[in-house]
């Protein structure tokens, strides 16, 4: 089967993002189109909250594909990602034919009807013709033989189903990586995959961005919120806020019917962008009127 492409060039996918609320400059915008152009797994790193996963999401939504994603952890097995038998039916099944008098064989309980599908294996038999999105969303998280076993099924695009054989992929997937950098990749993942860095933007996107994730809250909170995060990146944080957090925080405002953002404002909902005691405690010290300067 010839899969379709689901944007003509970068433009359209950008201009494709915009309409599903994600802001994306051109070299992620670039990035993103050669991983469905070449179907090449495209790694994206960055800190925490800056809009990798978000990313993968709006990719798949603007090209009208369904979203298959794995949430990496420490421990993950390969068989997690690809299938797992529907055991309940099973037995299901052998009560049925027992009372029918003619038992299963084994065989028979090893076929397509009982096989339920992980991300991996939905990923890689989606027919079509516009290639599902596969997010493996933290692959930092898991351990060396996860990504050993995922380099080499993304190279083949096929897993393999011990009863059943192997299956491999007439439409293969968009594959999208995330990762925070808690440990360092195999170089053999990194050379299989495009690379980009999310970076946290500056003041005047994380506005835009805000605008377009908390679209009731007035102008203020976007503009003001996005200022006074650009000035906690400065200081010595823990965990400095990205995007997530300033959505976060504009959606917490706005909530809360608060009309300035003022120190009494900020101190109340500090819990919404600060995610450690010591970040919090730091804020403090330095003094929340000069985080808050407007103008």
């Amino acid at each position: 089967m010839t899969d379709a492409q689901p944007f003509a060039d970068v433009e359209d996918l950008r201009s494709a993002l915009d309409r599903e609320g994600y802001l994306a400059d051109d070299a992620l915008a670039t990035a993103l189109y050669l991983a469905v152009r070449l179907r090449q797994p495209v790694l994206l790193e960055g800190e925490a909250g800056v809009g990798k996963t978000h990313a993968a999401r709006a990719l798949a939504a603007a090209a009208g594909a369904p979203l298959m994603r794995i949430q990496c952890y420490e421990g993950l097995t390969a068989a997690e990602t690809i299938y797992e038998w529907n055991y309940p039916r099973q037995l299901l099944a052998i009560r049925v034919a027992e009372a029918r008098g003619a038992p299963l064989a084994e065989t028979d309980l090893f076929t397509e009807e009982f096989l339920q599908a992980r991300p991996l294996l939905a990923a890689i038999t989606h027919p079509g013709p516009t290639p599902a999105v596969l997010l493996v969303d933290e692959v930092d998280r898991a351990d060396d033989e996860f990504e050993a076993f995922l380099f080499e099924a993304l190279a083949e695009a096929a897993v393999t189903i011990p009863e059943l054989g192997t299956r491999r992929a007439s439409v293969p997937p968009v594959v999208v990586l995330t990762s925070n950098r808690t440990r360092d990749l195999h170089d053999a993942l990194k050379r299989r995959c495009l690379y980009h860095w999310i970076a946290y933007p500056g003041p005047e996107r994380v506005e835009q961005i805000v605008a377009r994730r908390v679209p009731e809250a007035p102008g203020w909170i976007a503009r003001q919120v996005a200022a006074a995060v650009g000035r906690m990146r400065r200081l010595a944080l823990q965990k400095p806020p990205g995007v997530a957090e300033a959505v976060n925080w504009a959606d917490a405002l706005h909530a809360l019917g608060v009309t300035r953002l003022d120190e009494a404002a900020a101190a109340r909902t500090l819990g919404a962008v600060l995610k450690y005691p010591e970040d919090v405690d730091l804020v403090r010290e330095g003094g929340l009127a000069a985080l808050l300067q407007h103008g």
